[in-house]
């Protein structure tokens, strides 16, 4: 005997539902195979579902095309930064400045390495070290470190905070939309297999191949068991099909 099967991808539940909507606006309410309840059920839920399942995808689109830009102004951010401790260091070596200055960037004044700038938030946090202290140190009457200047590392910086801001924002909607959607996925199921037991319900006096035929009508889908087609390439194809 042929089985059913729900849909499992979003795109196959808005296939289904608007295969029941479409068959019911086509039908008088005496003459529909569900309830009328259901029907305006279904017309109130689709749009929101189907504009959740779009905002998703957009938003998942924008983060990606976004990424590239954020890698980008995120490596100009650490690049200026080990350019100016590597230059600061430098100028301790040729004796220009005194080693004690390393600690007005919250370094260790006895060595001239580089910290980790490899995630976020060290990044941050020494960027925000570097720059403060700079600039505290030129009030102070020191000379600036050049090549590059405190003023150009902050302006990298504060691109950077910029676009991680953004960035983050992005990432926080793309995942709200998610979760969003999967209470909606939810009951997007909860409304196709409420159609479905009411439509089989309604043609279940009928023989079986005319019961099928009635019931696809309506979109539901039903497979044949292996062996129980004559060609077993059909098989394969209503599994396919259902898939997508």
């Amino acid at each position: 005997m042929p089985y059913r099967r729900l849909p499992n991808t979003d795109a196959a539940r808005l296939r289904a539902m608007k295969i029941a909507l479409e068959r019911g606006k086509e039908l008088h309410p005496s003459k529909m195979a569900y309830s009328f309840k259901t029907l305006i059920e279904l017309q109130k839920f689709l749009p929101q579902f189907e504009q959740g399942i779009q905002l998703q995808r957009q938003s998942i689109t924008t983060q990606n095309k976004k990424s590239r830009n954020y890698n980008e102004v995120e490596r100009k951010a650490r690049t200026y930064l080990t350019h100016f401790i590597r230059v600061m260091n430098m100028a301790i070596f040729r004796g220009d400045l005194p080693v004690d200055i390393r600690a007005y960037y919250g370094l260790a004044t006895n060595e001239a390495t580089v910290p980790s700038l490899n995630n976020d938030n060290e990044l941050l946090s020494w960027g925000r070290r570097i720059i403060e202290g700079e600039e505290f140190r030129i009030k102070k009457g020191g000379s600036p470190i050049t090549n590059p200047t405190i003023a150009v590392v902050k302006v990298r910086f504060e691109q950077f905070i910029d676009s991680l801001n953004y960035y983050q924002n992005l990432n926080k909607q793309t995942i709200d939309y998610s979760q969003k959607n999967n209470e909606l996925r939810k009951e997007a199921d909860d409304i196709i297999l409420s159609i479905w037991n009411e439509v089989e319900a309604c043609f279940s006096n009928l023989p079986e191949d005319d019961k099928r035929k009635e019931c696809e009508e309506y979109g539901i889908k039903y497979f044949f068991r292996k062996g129980e087609l004559d060609k077993p390439e059909e098989v394969e194809s209503q599994n396919s099909i259902w898939q997508e």
